[in-house]
């Protein structure tokens, strides 16, 4: 599993400001953490649903940002899985996308999406979704 700048147990209830990164695309996941980290955020990253179980069983994070098209499990599918779970519903989830079709946005917020960025991503609008969920 690839989980970057993950804390050990002891030291979660110390870092309020933690975002899971679910991003298949390396690229994407780099830019993404660079800029959340350097605002402050601790940036955990999973590239599959499996990864993202995995993460979100270790440590709940503040914010989910959710890639859309995911390999194996939509994006779609597991913000549904994620919802589903009363560990996990109160999570605000952002998808990030590339899916900007008529219909695209209204169907990943029926999904359980609580906001939704397309691709490319503008990085201060990004900064300013992600300040206004955890702060939210």
């Amino acid at each position: 599993m690839k989980t970057e700048n993950a804390l050990p147990v002891e030291e979660q209830a110390e870092t309020p400001k933690r975002i899971l990164v679910i991003e298949d695309q390396e690229l994407n996941r780099k830019v993404v953490r660079i800029v959340l980290q350097s605002k402050g955020y601790t940036v955990m990253e999973a590239t599959d649903a499996v990864e993202a179980i995995a993460s979100l069983e270790k440590a709940i994070p503040q914010l989910i940002l959710m890639d859309i098209a995911l390999p194996g499990q939509s994006g779609e599918d597991l913000t549904r899985r994620i919802k589903a779970n009363l560990a996990w519903v109160h999570i605000p989830i952002i998808a990030l996308t590339a899916a900007a079709m008529s219909g695209d946005r209204e169907r990943i917020l029926k999904a359980g999406c609580d906001d939704y960025l397309s691709k490319p991503i503008d990085i201060k609008v990004l900064v300013e979704r992600v300040e206004t969920h955890i702060k939210g």
